[in-house]
């Protein structure tokens, strides 16, 4: 799998994408990430990537060209499954987009920036349209990386107890995993539920799922509130 995030500050995704389990990903060759500077397809001498948007109002907007120089470049050079577009606008997203857009083979990800993007680029070239949730962020650029993430995490190898994925929250629907403890059993006078200690499988599985239902009850209610 190939991810080409386009972004007006590329320096604000390294860090993530060195790190933890993207970078084993990439050092096994189960996805390869591309991050392109904006400003590398500006045309003018001062790179200039944004400007005012036409009818007035306050902030700036990216602007059409650099991102249709870019996408067009890489459109030129393979084919893509998908053209992520990050914004407010779009659906929220989740484990089922997530699962989605892991089975692709190539995938751009358009960062916006600043106010925002020409909608030009995002009339022209986007298949999806992407928000993180009911609020605003400087930029797209941790919604790209939250959108990177979750989907090499799901890649063959890229986690090297695969198993364990399958029974996190939300990878079978809308379901909230169990709560989960570890060694010592009791810490500052609060212990580990006993059946987890029993060694009975099927009374462990029992309080797991009924753990499981609980708390997914509490979520869909807590998040059916305004």
């Amino acid at each position: 799998m190939r991810i080409d995030i386009i972004s007006a500050v590329p320096d604000s995704l390294t860090s993530t994408l060195n790190t933890s389990i993207i970078k084993r990903a990439i050092e096994k060759k189960s996805v390869q990430v591309v991050v392109h500077n904006l400003r590398d397809f500006a045309k003018n001498n001062y790179k200039q990537i944004d400007d005012k948007p036409f009818g007035g109002g306050p902030g700036m907007l990216l602007k059409p060209e650099p991102f249709f120089e870019c996408i067009e470049k890489l459109q030129s050079e393979r084919q893509y499954d998908h053209i992520i577009f990050t914004t407010p606008k779009g659906k929220v997203y989740n484990q089922k987009l997530a699962n989605k857009f892991s089975l692709a083979q190539n995938i751009i990800i358009i960062a916006g920036h600043y106010k925002g993007i020409d909608d030009r680029v995002r009339e022209t070239f986007a298949t999806d349209e992407v928000s993180i949730g009911n609020f605003i962020l400087s930029g797209g650029e941790l919604l790209a990386l939250i959108i990177t993430d979750s989907i090499v995490r799901i890649l063959p190898g890229a986690i090297g107890d695969s198993g364990s994925m399958l029974n996190d929250s939300f990878m079978d629907g809308e379901i909230i995993e169990a709560p989960n403890y570890t060694r010592p059993a009791e810490y500052k006078g609060i212990k580990v539920p006993q059946v987890l200690l029993s060694g009975n499988e099927k009374e462990i599985k029992n309080w797991k799922e009924e753990k499981s239902k609980s708390l997914t009850e509490n979520w869909k209610k807590i998040n059916s509130l305004e």
